[in-house]
């Protein structure tokens, strides 16, 4: 029989990978847009709009639930930690879609700026992401795959501070990003 505990690592690397194939392969134009249904161009440029607030959705639920958890409210930590869950979801399904019919947004302020703030903001925040995927995983896994006693004994409560973490951070520098791509320039 098919134990979950004891495939956590193994499921992590097996998400994660997908995950950032899925990603890398809409970046790199690797996946072919006339596989999608095109939407109009208005909602195609709603999109990062839209995708700044669930970042800061995201933002508010999992500052949230890392209260709830502090407090002793296991049950309201698990429903905040699901929904930003299904949050970044949302996001990605979102971002993927357009990356795929579009391609990446160029940044269209002044060079300077490119090279020596966006650049390096971008790379952070595309640094955590990815370092941000499986240590979600790894987390929801072990959630999903515990009873809440005895959830405090595996690596749950550590790698939900560095999921939590990473992901506040990578949240963050997405919404400056925006500002930087649609908003200030």
């Amino acid at each position: 029989m098919f134990d979950v505990r004891e495939q956590v690592p193994a499921l992590t690397g097996i998400l994660t990978v997908v995950s950032l194939a899925l990603v890398f392969g809409a970046v790199g134009g690797a996946i072919p847009s006339a596989l999608l249904p095109r939407a109009p161009d208005s909602v195609l440029g709603a999109i990062p709009t839209v995708n700044a607030v669930i970042s800061a959705a995201a933002i508010g639920t999992i500052v949230a639930g890392i209260r709830a958890i502090r407090r002793g409210d296991v049950e309201r930590h698990r429903r905040l930690m699901v929904a930003t869950f299904g949050l970044f979801v949302a996001f990605l399904v979102l971002y993927l879609y357009r990356v795929t019919l579009l391609g990446p947004t160029d940044f269209a302020g002044p060079a300077v700026v490119e090279t020596y703030v966006y650049f390096p903001l971008l790379a952070i925040h595309i640094l955590l992401a990815i370092v941000a995927i499986p240590a979600v995983y790894y987390t929801l896994l072990l959630a999903a795959s515990y009873p809440v006693s005895e959830l405090s004994r595996t690596n749950h409560p550590r790698a939900g501070k560095v999921a939590a973490t990473l992901w506040l951070i990578s949240f963050s520098l997405g919404i400056v990003v925006y500002l930087m791509l649609y908003l200030i320039w």
